[in-house]
């Protein structure tokens, strides 16, 4: 089973009546300007789309909807905002930490986040990763023994099919550790369970079950997304054995508020889901009316750390061009400064350098 391009909503006529009674005019013209000249496509499942309600502020419909502010100018915006391009070791695989890489085996998702920190490189459609572009691939890890575990996203992995991933995963277990030793440890990124959870079949589960070490990192925002079909997959891969870490983007006036949050952290762990990252939002085009100060950012964790005790997960930001991945916390900020695209902070990267955040 795939999350097949024609499941999708691709067309604001194709929404369920009580969305598409809702639209402004400012909206259809919005979609069909992406439409005439590419970009993030617009498209949804029809089961998240059936989540949402048609009220423009619903923080399902946001995260989904094109919104005419995506055309904002943003002069912090950057095309590539984790500095990926800088740690290719070859094509569609990013070596940026020493002990783990990360392959861009996707190229197309279930549905279009319009916060998407990858929208640029998902933007153009792709075809899955092929036999020929994975030989340079494994031969990069089986020279690297050090790299221990491989992050596969995209796009979202899950698109492809049943027998496409599990043809992934054998090509990547190819570069285990001779003489029977430990084998590379997976780790499935993706927004699938959320987006359409039917694609989570005992079929596929029983895929990831054979792969393991293997893990996923799913993307939650809001406690509305773990409806009950979503909460049945979760638990279902829970149930097979396999790890489920969740990671939440903070979105303005999506889930800026500890409250719901908190509600999302405790569902999570009440069904056996590991809260793990909250993280401050990207520096991508279109993104910048999604971006939540970073101060407040610090005030809300500081708020779910009393909530939540442990079951907080930690806050952090990848710093904007390839700084790397940092906790953030009050000690993160090391001043404050002027810089030719507008006031920011300077963030403290692990080697101590200092790289610049937005300060609004």
């Amino acid at each position: 089973m795939t999350c097949a391009d024609n499941r999708l909503l691709t067309a604001a006529e194709a929404l369920p009546p009580r969305l598409r009674a809702a639209i402004t005019p400012e909206e259809r013209a919005y979609i069909a300007a992406i439409e005439g000249r590419g970009g993030l496509p617009f498209a949804a499942t029809p089961y998240f789309a059936s989540l949402a309600e048609p009220d423009q502020a619903d923080p399902i419909r946001r995260q989904f909807f094109p919104d005419p502010r995506e055309e904002l100018p943003d002069p912090f915006a950057l095309e590539d905002p984790l500095g990926e391009a800088r740690y290719l070791a070859a094509p569609r695989l990013v070596h940026q930490y020493r002990d783990r890489a990360l392959l861009l085996a996707g190229g197309r998702c279930a549905g279009y986040c319009r916060h998407c920190f990858r929208r640029v490189w998902v933007g153009v459609p792709r075809p899955f990763v092929t036999d020929a572009e994975l030989d340079p691939i494994i031969a990069y890890l089986a020279a690297h023994r050090e790299i221990r575990e491989v992050l596969v996203s995209g796009g979202d992995p899950l698109t492809a099919s049943d027998g496409v991933l599990e043809r992934l995963f054998r090509r990547l277990r190819e570069a285990a550790v001779p003489g029977g030793g430990v084998p590379i440890s997976l780790r499935v990124c993706t927004r699938v369970p959320v987006t359409d959870p039917r694609r989570l079949t005992g079929a596929a589960i029983g895929l990831f079950s054979r792969y393991k070490p293997l893990r996923m990192a799913v993307h939650i925002n809001h406690p509305r997304e773990l409806a009950p079909e979503a909460r049945r997959a979760l638990a279902a891969c829970v149930a097979a054995g396999i790890p489920v870490l969740v990671q939440t983007v903070l979105l303005q006036g999506v889930n800026d508020d500890a409250a719901i949050l908190a509600d999302l952290f405790r569902e999570c762990r009440g069904l056996g889901l590991t809260p793990y990252y909250l993280f401050q939002l990207d520096l991508a085009p279109g993104t910048a009316h999604f971006r939540t100060a970073l101060k407040r950012g610090l005030s809300l964790h500081r708020e779910l750390r009393n909530l939540l005790g442990a079951d907080c997960p930690v806050y952090a930001v990848d710093l904007p061009g390839g700084g790397g991945k940092i906790r953030l916390d009050e000690n993160s900020i090391a001043g404050e400064g002027e810089e030719p695209e507008g006031p920011v902070y300077y963030l403290k990267g692990p080697d101590g350098s200092l790289w610049a955040y937005p300060r609004r």
